[in-house]
């Protein structure tokens, strides 16, 4: 019998708060190995909070951030140098560095492990460019030589350079008109489905919510108030789900105007 599947990050009663304004108050929340999971809420609700205590930035108050079954902090010294090689990061601008080619960009994780040969180095990052739709041409430019679909597809090789396990996505689709939208998100669906990571995603898009998502969370009253595939999310009454998931905007998105 196959084991049960266990959950590659565990949030467990967890409660922030910034002096006496409380930002998570109990809240729980698995991610499972495989899934894209969209992290959806309101201004202020948290995410990106919950994103940092995740990658162990900050501490909680009270409650516990496991991941792959330990606690983020148990994590010292190599043990966490290794850790942050087991994920990647696209940020909602790019975050490129201006002065390094994109080449430079996407050797730069590769490179900070002090022990790969500069052949290794070269086939690996052409090969994160070839991933993304880039080639030798493109490893020549600088950032400012680049489109805002092809800072994503540098930003997303960069993530991808150490071959991670967990992906983050900070509202990768933002900036993107629709077309260049459907072709970042067609292409993360695709090197998920090659490369089999879990990824955990903040977005406000509900176009990339649909095609994207395979669950969704929702923070809102400083826990997260439903969790489940987008059908099962916007059955839950809450006026913050009524006024996401719904009205004109759902219309378009996810046929949803009643």
């Amino acid at each position: 019998m196959t084991a049960l599947l266990k959950p590659i990050i565990e949030v467990q009663d967890l409660t922030t708060a910034f002096g006496s304004h409380v930002v998570h108050e109990h809240l729980n929340l698995n991610v499972m190995p495989g899934e894209i999971l969209a992290l959806v809420g309101g201004s202020g609700s948290g995410k990106t909070t919950l994103l940092r205590q995740i990658l162990g930035l900050d501490r909680p108050q009270d409650g516990v951030v496991k991941l792959w079954g330990r606690p983020v902090h148990d994590y010292v010294g190599p043990e966490r140098l290794a850790l942050t090689r087991r994920w990647g990061m696209l940020f909602q601008s790019g975050a490129l560095f201006t002065a390094l080619s994109v080449f430079d960009n996407v050797a730069l994780p590769l490179r900070e492990m002090n022990y790969l040969p500069p052949d290794l180095v070269r086939k690996v990052v052409m090969m994160r460019l070839k991933w993304v739709g880039l080639d030798e041409r493109d490893a020549l430019l600088m950032p400012s030589d680049l489109s805002g679909g092809m800072v994503k597809r540098v930003a997303l090789a960069r993530a991808l350079s150490l071959d991670p396990e967990l992906l983050f996505l900070d509202e990768p689709t933002a900036g993107l008109d629709p077309q260049r939208s459907d072709e970042f998100v067609a292409l993360i669906n695709a090197l998920h489905q090659q490369l089999k990571f879990t990824v955990i995603m903040v977005t406000h898009d509900l176009d990339t919510i649909r095609d994207l998502s395979t669950r969704v969370a929702v923070l809102a009253e400083k826990h997260v108030l439903v969790e489940g595939s987008i059908e099962q999310v916007m059955t839950f009454e809450h006026p913050f789900i009524k006024a996401f998931f719904q009205g004109k905007r759902g219309d378009r998105a996810l046929g949803t105007h009643v």
